[in-house]
């Protein structure tokens, strides 16, 4: 009965949608297409958006090496530059992927007028870019922060933006009762790219140097970008008319109540979600000193999310994903504010990371599910890319503003209104979640 119930939310019209722009008749999910392409989207995952969950990697070598004279603030200026760009461009790109997919027209089934062969770009065009923007940033000197900004910031976070969310998108296609898992599972991918891009760049750099240690991992994107490209297949409309009419950024979505009301909770949560991936490095040295353990917090954060975006995706199928998200969020704010701020050793500072990875990542995991709800499949990519370009500003400015509030970089009450700022933004994040939540319905025992 619960199914039933998923499934007639699944194929219920937005409230923002017309008449005219009625759901995709239902077709069955899985089979070997349908699960490559999720194979597919986790590699593409664990190359783009892993490297960018590695930045507090970057973070804490900038600050002692590279751009040791540049305030923190500004150098995490840097990622999250990177990520608001992957985000603006979410809504192009999503768009993109809704007309014409993510393959190469020689691959799989070209078509005659040429639709696959516009699509090869996004893929293709994503690896590319992200392989040479690492490779220059190889050349770059000591004390070039603008230089850095540029090409890490700027040009790696424009090419990430053409493949993450079409990574999602192809497989918000092929899936609708297990969307939340298997979108989950496609997440997993930036969680094991968070843990593999740290351990190999904590063991290279002493060894053979930073540039070198750039130059391997621009293989590994490059062999995951490939593997990828012949994984992934797309479906499209067979309504030619609907899929002309289609818009590169689609914000009609911001007329249904639900989905602005989730928007802004989703905004309070990006504004303080990233900071203690990002700081927790330089807190710790502050709070206890430099040790051995604290260059494994991203891998254990990023391990940590592994099993609760499995935790996420199987339960949101289950008991409704907006039902577990919100207090999840929730979970993540209390966290911060009362397990990080008033942590005094470093096995409590140990178990906040761990958990905060655990319940942080339903984040990742669930939002895009949830829009798919509310969504026709032929706007799924355009109009989740609107939902997180509008997000943008707060991935933008998070954790500048976080960095800024720093009292005392040497010492851990120095850190206490960063502390706070995140995991307030947090707590009310998930007001607006519930908040749209109980816009569906006020019956929180219901699925949604």
């Amino acid at each position: 009965m619960a199914e039933k119930t998923i499934s007639n939310l699944d194929r219920r019209p937005s409230e923002s949608t017309t008449d005219t722009e009625s759901y995709e008749p239902r077709q069955q999910e899985g089979g070997y297409a349908a699960w490559s392409t999720v194979m597919g989207s986790v590699l593409i995952y664990y190359a783009a958006s892993g490297l960018m969950n590695s930045f507090g990697f970057f973070q804490d070598y900038y600050s002692k090496e590279l751009l040791h004279h540049i305030p923190a603030p500004n150098i995490a200026f840097i990622g999250t530059l990177q990520m608001a760009l992957c985000n603006i461009f979410a809504s192009i790109s999503g768009a993109l992927c809704d007309r014409y997919g993510v393959k190469v027209s020689i691959l799989h089934q070209p078509s005659a007028d040429g639709e696959l062969t516009k699509s090869q770009y996004l893929y293709i065009g994503s690896g590319t870019g992200m392989v040479v923007s690492l490779l220059i940033l190889t050349y770059i000197p000591t004390s070039q922060f603008l230089l850095v900004l540029m090409t890490q910031g700027l040009m790696l976070g424009l090419s990430t933006a053409f493949a993450v969310q079409p990574a999602l998108t192809v497989v918000g296609q092929h899936f609708k009762d297990k969307r939340a898992l298997v979108m989950s599972l496609v997440c997993i991918g930036s969680s094991l790219g968070g843990i593999g891009f740290p351990l190999m760049f904590n063991k290279l750099v002493p060894r053979l140097g930073f540039a070198n240690a750039l130059r391997i991992a621009c293989l590994k994107i490059a062999l995951c970008y490939s593997i990828a490209l012949f994984l992934s297949t797309s479906k499209h409309s067979n309504n030619p008319e609907r899929k002309s009419r289609t818009p590169l950024i689609d914000f009609g979505g911001f007329r249904d109540f639900r989905y602005a009301v989730l928007c802004v909770g989703m905004w309070f949560t990006i504004l303080g979600l990233w900071i203690p991936a990002y700081y927790i490095k330089t807190y710790t040295a502050a709070a206890y000193g430099n040790n051995d353990i604290s260059q494994y917090f991203l891998c254990i954060i990023n391990g940590c999310s592994i099993v609760g975006a499995i935790f996420a995706g199987t339960m949101g199928d289950r008991i409704g994903r907006l039902n577990l998200l919100w207090p999840m969020v929730l979970m993540s704010g209390c966290l911060c504010l009362f397990l990080w701020l008033l942590s005094t050793s470093m096995p409590t500072l140990v178990l906040f990371i761990s958990m905060y990875g655990f319940f942080s990542s339903s984040v990742s995991a669930l939002p895009a599910s949830i829009i798919g709800q509310i969504t026709p499949d032929d706007k799924l990519g355009a109009r989740t890319g609107a939902f997180f370009s509008l997000i943008s500003a707060a991935s933008l400015g998070g954790t500048p503003i976080a960095g800024a509030l720093i009292s005392d970089a040497n010492s851990r009450d120095g850190y206490r209104w960063l502390i706070l700022f995140s995991g307030t933004a947090l707590v009310l994040g998930s007001v607006f979640m519930l908040a749209s939540r109980l816009l569906h319905t006020q019956d929180l025992r219901k699925k949604w």
